[in-house]
């Protein structure tokens, strides 16, 4: 791999006794690789792993199996995530005590929306954002593997976002950078580098951040993180969330053994993660405490709440009561009790396109149950047979392909160690494979062994 040379002297004026090291981590080594498991689903600890040191449910893998063709990280017993982004759960944890409004507003794929579900007090409402359509819907599908009834996934400019003038109380702003940190397993990432691009970014992070403020409640918490290492999307971003925006900068602590860089020429307090010092990729974080003290606002919405909640798919969750369930065309969705409002209410002022549970398609008289469903956290135990599968099955199911099953007729679930896949339709002398087409394994050729990568 060859760097630009115009990187390589940034980064010598960047770390001057360090610049080296990096330069041949960059070059020279491998990127670690890391899993985020589930513990919602009970997860156990990988097999032959060791954790992550700011991370309790991350763990790093000895090797890189073929994730694709692993049932387990279709049923979402864990998420792959490098290990520097999940630093955000320690954050959370640290800052967050309890139920707050969360806003992820670059979120796909999906990696710091899922840590973000994990890590913040029960009951809050996440809402993941992600404006390029293709890779909302790549959110979505991730957020619904992971099976959280309380986060919904819209798709909106940051601009569209700010019109909800105090809504939220933690906003977390991934944010599109130049993607340095990204060099040592991105080849484009170094093909498209050059020095008006950065200048580009941080212009366009400038103007997310501007863009998306009055939706943060004054008093509110601002995650700010890039994947880059300069400091003009950096450093001097973190000055201009102060300076500009007014903004007070959080100290989070951190053990000298996490070896994480602390802010280059900055009183700032930030967070770098860079591949000679730490098991991970490039990353920087620093979190703010928005100027100010004040009540987050709720919005305004005509239309009525049901007065009713239906009772279509109720029987279907582990605590029916606690869900009103809408539809929305011929589509029945759960959303909890006590977010409902909310919900409707971002529906009404947002692109929606995920949010509490979908229950079930309703063509006159034939309900059929939505692969969220078998996906979610929340359904009740029995609510459907369910019928395991062997290995091989389970990657013929995951592929879109009829197959038989040992169960009775009817909606069944299907398993596979334990671990719900989804959906089939059992008619007896074969299944109508109901697992959403766009996450089907495309492959052709089908190992005959699992990876080892869940116990």
């Amino acid at each position: 791999m060859n760097l630009p040379e115009a990187f390589i002297e940034q980064l010598r004026g960047l770390l001057p006794d360090e610049w080296e090291r990096l330069t041949d981590a960059i070059t020279s080594s491998q990127p670690s690789v890391a899993v985020r498991v589930n513990g919602a689903r009970g997860t156990a600890v990988p097999a032959g792993s060791r954790r992550v040191p700011w991370c309790d449910q991350g763990f790093y893998l000895t090797d890189r199996p073929a994730f694709t063709f692993d049932p387990d990280w279709h049923a979402g017993r864990y998420y792959v995530q490098d290990a520097s982004s999940m630093f955000i759960a320690h954050i959370i944890r640290h800052f967050i005590q309890s139920p707050v409004r969360y806003l992820d507003l670059c979120a796909a794929p999906g990696g710091k929306t899922t840590s973000a579900i994990q890590a913040l007090p029960l009951q809050s409402l996440v809402v993941a954002n992600e404006i390029v359509p293709q890779r909302a819907r790549v959110l979505a599908d991730n957020v619904i593997r992971w099976g959280d009834p309380r986060c919904m996934v819209t798709s909106n400019t940051p601009a569209q976002i700010g019109k909800l003038a105090r809504f939220f109380d933690v906003i977390a702003t991934d944010v599109p950078c130049s993607g340095e940190g990204m060099m040592r397993k991105d080849d484009e990432a170094v093909a498209q580098w050059s020095p008006a691009l950065v200048e580009q970014c941080a212009q366009r992070q400038r103007d997310i951040l501007a863009d998306v403020w009055q939706a943060l409640r004054p008093g509110g918490l601002l995650i700010y993180s890039t994947c880059t290492y300069n400091r003009e999307e950096n450093e001097l971003m973190a000055e201009y969330i102060v300076n500009e925006l007014g903004a007070s900068s959080l100290e989070v602590p951190v053990e000298p053994s996490w070896n994480i860089h602390s802010a280059i020429g900055s009183d700032a307090h930030c967070y770098r993660f860079m591949p000679h010092r730490v098991d991970g990729e490039g990353l920087f974080m620093a979190i703010f405490r928005k100027d100010g003290e004040g009540l987050r606002q709720d919005i305004r919405i005509k239309e009525k709440l049901p007065k009713k909640a239906d009772e279509i798919g109720k029987k279907w969750l582990s605590s029916p009561d606690d869900y009103a369930i809408e539809p929305q065309g011929d589509l029945y969705i759960a959303v909890p009790q006590d977010i409902h409002r909310e919900v409707a209410a971002l529906r009404a002022s947002l692109n929606v396109l995920h949010a509490g549970v979908e229950l079930a398609t309703v063509m006159g008289r034939k309900t059929v149950p939505h692969h969220a469903l078998a996906m979610s956290t929340v359904r009740a135990a029995g609510a459907f047979p369910v019928c395991e599968v062997d290995y091989p099955t389970a990657l013929r199911y995951l592929r879109g392909e009829s197959v038989a099953l040992d169960g009775p007729r009817g909606y069944i679930l299907v398993a596979h160690n334990g671990a719900v896949l989804g959906f089939a339709n059992n008619l007896g002398n074969r299944a109508n494979n109901l697992y959403p087409k766009p996450q089907r394994i495309l492959s052709t050729h089908l190992p005959d062994t699992k990876p080892d990568v869940i116990e």
